[in-house]
Parts: C-alpha cells; sequence; structure tokens
C-alpha cells in the first residue's frame, strides 16, 4: 500500500486535505493523525471492517478494545444504551482532553470496534486536526496509539511513518503532541467510577467532581496475580528493543547504582543507553545519556518518554537503564509506562 503522507498546520487547517481525508475514514480507509495525547490510527468506528483493518496494521490482539473519538460531548447519546449524570460531570470539566469514559454501548458500534465487549471507550480530544477531521467523517473514528502494537506510542508523526509507513491510506502530520501520554481511562459501568489507566487527568483531580473514585486494583499491581481489568493493560506495551531496568529508591543512591550497572555492562562490552533528568544527566560518566526533562516540570517529562525510548532504538543500544519518577504528580501514569516498557523489571536501591 502506498501510504500518503501530508502535513497540516493545526492553527490554519487546510479543510480541503480534511475533508479528503475524511472521505478516507467514510470509505472504510484508515488514517493517522495527531491528538493532544499521542498520534491515533483512526477508522471508521461503526464500520467493522474498518475496526479490523486497524487491529491487522497494527498487529494488536483483538480483545483489545478501540478507544472512539467523538467531536461534541451530545454525540455520546448515539452510540451507548444511557448517559449516566457522572458522565456529564466528567465531561464538563475534562472534555476535550486527555480522558476516556468507559459507558454501555448501543448495537451501533460493532463488537470488531469494542474487543467484543459490551461496553465501549469514548475520548473528546482537544487538538484541532482530530476535532476537524472527527467532523469530516462519520462523527466517530475509532483510534488507538498509531504505533505497531508493543512498540513506544508516537508523538512525531515520523513515529507513526517509522511503524505503519505503506500499512495504512495516510498520515497527517501535525507536529508534536502536547501531552505525550495516553488518555485516563475511566471505567463508569461500576457502582464506583474506576481508574483502568493512569494519565494526564490524576486520581485527585477526578475525586474534586466525583465524591468516589478508586483506581483499579490489578493496575495498582499489575505484575502479581490479580490482572487489570481494561484488556489493554494485560498487554507489554512502550517497549524499545533494548532490554529496559527501572531503579528505583534514593536519587543519589539510584545514580550510584545505575552507573554501577553501567561500568558492568561495559566491561562485557555492552551498549549502553540511560534515561536522566536535567538535574542528574551530568552524574553519568559512560553510556548513551539521554534527558527526559526537569523534576521541576513533569509534564515535560510525560512529553519526552515515548520519543526518547525510540531514540534509543535508533542508537542501537543493548540495555537501558532508567530512574524512576513515581513521586511527581503525573508520576503514576509515568511510571505506569515505563513499568510496562521495562516488562516490570526494577531494582530497588
Amino acid at each position: 500500500m502506498n501510504t500518503k503522507i501530508i502535513k497540516i498546520d493545526p492553527v490554519h487547517i487546510d479543510q480541503e486535505e480534511i475533508e479528503a481525508a475524511g472521505k478516507i475514514l467514510i470509505n472504510g480507509g484508515l488514517v493517522a493523525f495527531p491528538t493532544e495525547t499521542v498520534y491515533g490510527l483512526g477508522g471508521d468506528a461503526r464500520n467493522a471492517e474498518a475496526s479490523k483493518k486497524i487491529y491487522e496494521a497494527k498487529g494488536r490482539p483483538s480483545d483489545n478494545p478501540l478507544i472512539v473519538h467523538i467531536s461534541s460531548v451530545d454525540r455520546m447519546t448515539e452510540i451507548v444504551k444511557e448517559v449516566p449524570p457522572q458522565a456529564y460531570l466528567l465531561a464538563e470539566k475534562f472534555w476535550p482532553g486527555p480522558m476516556t469514559l468507559i459507558l454501555h454501548k448501543n448495537d451501533r458500534i460493532p463488537y470488531e470496534t469494542t474487543g467484543g465487549m459490551d461496553t465501549v471507550a469514548i475520548r473528546l480530544p482537544s487538538d484541532p486536526i482530530a476535532r476537524a477531521l472527527i467532523d469530516a467523517s462519520s462523527g466517530f473514528i475509532a483510534a488507538p496509539s498509531a504505533n505497531t502494537s508493543g512498540r513506544p506510542s508516537p508523538t512525531r508523526a515520523e513515529h507513526v511513518i517509522e511503524d505503519l509507513n505503506g500499512r495504512i491510506d495516510e498520515i497527517i502530520d501535525g507536529g508534536a503532541v502536547g501531552i505525550g501520554l495516553e488518555s485516563t481511562i475511566i471505567d463508569l459501568t461500576e457502582e464506583v467510577p474506576t481508574i483502568l489507566r493512569p494519565g494526564y487527568v490524576t486520581l485527585e483531580m477526578l475525586q474534586e467532581v466525583l465524591d468516589e473514585v478508586r483506581v483499579d486494583p490489578g493496575l495498582i499491581a499489575a505484575d502479581s496475580k490479580r490482572k487489570p481489568k481494561a484488556p489493554g493493560m494485560k498487554y507489554r506495551h512502550y517497549a524499545p528493543k533494548a532490554e529496559l531496568l527501572l531503579v528505583e529508591g534514593d536519587n543519589t543512591k539510584v545514580v550510584d547504582e545505575i552507573n554501577r550497572l553501567c561500568e558492568l555492562a561495559v566491561r562485557e562490552g555492552k551498549s549502553v543507553g540511560i534515561l536522566a533528568t536535567e538535574e542528574t544527566k551530568g552524574c553519568y560518566p559512560k553510556g548513551e545519556v539521554l534527558c527526559i526533562g526537569s523534576r521541576k516540570d513533569e509534564d515535560s517529562i510525560g512529553r519526552h518518554l515515548f520519543g526518547i525510548l525510540r531514540e534509543f532504538d535508533r542508537m542501537q543500544v543493548d540495555v537501558i537503564y532508567s530512574e524512576s519518577f513515581s513521586d511527581a504528580r503525573f508520576g503514576q501514569a509515568i511510571m505506569n509506562r515505563l513499568l510496562k516498557a521495562a516488562g516490570h523489571h526494577v531494582l530497588e536501591v
């Protein structure tokens, strides 16, 4: 397949190009596009064959549901059995934005889109290109991250090209994304609203709107016998090609341990990547050191994470040692991604 690659300025959107991309989706094709979180791989959410194409292009397990993107709150009523009051409260506070709601679907959304489940995940993105594309299409775009399944999620069009060029109809290059981590997923089909995937919208932020919100116990202990409820959380994600080890503990001890591990690896003839911060990047005399951002600006850490994991791939390092980020407000979401990228390989010092 010959993949068309176009650039669209999010400030001055080329409506003609958007309309053409919308027609691709209406006709059952696939278009990758930017959102404020990561790039999405879009297909018509009401077209079972289009959803099958998404799974095939990504190599994604078919029981891992796709998120349906809409451009206005009232479109929810068209694809779910009932919209609970909690959904409207959360939508008023966090939409458009990086939050996904899980509700009971109706027959307008096929099981191919929901991974065989009776629920549907819905999000209203804030990215202007994404909103324009949704309006130019059927109004319902099913879109997981636009990467090969298991790889770091794409935060730039180059990442999408690297993974999906030749597999899909079109890639819209709208520049770098703003957040860099996927949306927070909240299940509203339970008695108590439950976070199934952490993201930019945190537990504390949700608790300011709803009386009670909990975190899926399987998400907190995803490496134990208790598995996460969200199907996507049970698969390894975001993984670089090299082995990744997270080192947790006091910052000084973490730096010392990474330097020790780096020295041993270099002696064994391995090339080493180190994921550091602005505060520590000068503390590592050996290895390929990449700075993810400052601990004083946790949003920058989330924005750069996936890009840095892909950069280590380009460097062809044999092993990666990473500092941990569990103390930050955004830290739960960042650590969730790092833990999955590392296959839960953690060293505590």
